[in-house]
């Protein structure tokens, strides 16, 4: 490289590390905002079924009626409440104070005994759908459960007439945080790289350091890898401290290469920060850029990546739409990477297509930033 650009390219290096020092909100979005979203998702967000308040009604109590009631209370997902009567659990539910009831008629145990195949009455608050069915799923597991106790109570096995066994691979303990911590990591990055790259030429303009940079010997080009450098750094330093508090305080499993994760992980960054330039080149003021960006990469982050909501049961026209969104590809990546090891089917296409999007981003900010005022 020439001597000149070289001093050039390192002078506004420091230039941007500078401003990056001075301005405290920029190592807080780098360092304390990735900290404060992996203790939100880590800790307080869960997709299991925990606690659940599930009412209990038993018209008659019996050996068989209480040996079946006795199953919600030894398990952790049911937090079970004793009523008298139906119609007393029935005002519960539309208080909202529990989430359902499990209802034994008064010939439940006479039926039992009889071999009539007794109805267990299962009422669900329908309005969280996810609950609902996560709740009858838990019921049918501990009536399984109690007809297995009691066959084998009775010195018989049980047979029904289909025999389950299940497998699960990849996240054997079927932890929620296993599966949601990857993809923080994809609304961290989005957050870093697009965020603070989309304040930054912005505020260029807002204080009026740009035209000091259109005047001097700097080419744009030079300009473009000056700012991008620092941004760069401190997106692999947040993404760095995410990983080790994803490992040594979350313990979700790494199966894939660590190097391979920090390559794709530099990828969809400079992606990240192509989409930053892009936004703080056409919009000059701060306030709109952040604003844009939130709007454009962040919620299409959170909301279409696949991150939390699974992306085929999306309407097609949504489906078609994510393959906009670059998240997509790098959650697709790091779910594969944590929890199932080197898949290079799964890799290599979503790779390109961050590379694909890199190039489009970095070339039309290329394209538009020119040593011109307007």
């Amino acid at each position: 490289m020439n001597p000149g650009r070289m001093m050039r390219l390192s002078g506004m290096v420091r230039k941007e590390w500078l401003q990056v020092i001075r301005d405290p909100s920029s190592i807080a979005i780098a360092f304390f905002l990735p900290i404060l979203l992996l203790l939100i998702f880590g800790y307080g967000v869960s997709l299991d079924a925990r606690d659940v308040r599930i009412g209990l009604v038993v018209e008659q109590a019996d050996r068989p009626s209480l040996s079946f009631i006795g199953g919600f209370q030894q398990t952790a997902y049911f937090r079970p409440t004793p009523f008298h009567s139906i119609q007393e659990a029935e005002g519960a539910l539309r208080r909202a104070d529990i989430d359902g009831i499990v209802w034994l008629r008064h010939d439940f145990g006479r039926r039992y005994r009889s071999q009539e195949s007794p109805p267990i009455g299962l009422i669900v608050n329908g309005v969280d759908a996810n609950t609902a069915r996560l709740i009858q799923g838990y019921v049918q597991g501990i009536w399984f459960a109690w007809l297995e106790q009691q066959a084998e109570l009775a010195g018989t096995k049980l047979r029904p007439p289909v025999q389950l066994e299940q497998r699960i691979w990849y996240n054997p303990e079927v932890r929620s945080t296993a599966f949601l911590v990857p993809g923080v990591l994809a609304v961290i990055m989005t957050l870093i790289g697009a965020l603070l790259t989309a304040l930054v030429i912005a505020r260029e303009w807002e204080r009026g350091t740009m035209e000091a940079l259109l005047v001097s010997r700097i080419s744009a080009p030079e300009i473009l890898v000056g700012k991008l450098i620092p941004y760069f750094i401190l997106g692999m330093g947040g993404l760095l401290l995410s990983l080790a508090m994803a490992h040594f305080l979350f313990h979700v499993p790494m199966r894939g290469s660590l190097w391979l994760l920090l390559a794709t992980s530099a990828l969809f960054l400079w992606v990240a920060l192509g989409m930053g330039f892009f936004i703080s080149t056409v919009f000059r003021s701060q306030f709109v850029a952040a604003l844009v960006a939130m709007v454009s990469t962040f919620l299409p982050a959170f909301i279409l990546s696949g991150f939390i909501f699974d992306i085929r049961s999306m309407p097609p026209i949504i489906q078609g739409l994510t393959h906009l969104i670059a998240a997509r590809y790098y959650v697709s990546i790091l779910q594969t990477l944590f929890l199932v090891g080197d898949v290079w089917s799964v890799i290599v296409p979503n790779s390109a297509a961050l590379a694909a999007m890199g190039l489009f981003f970095h070339g039309i900010v290329y394209r538009k930033t020119q040593k011109k005022l307007e």
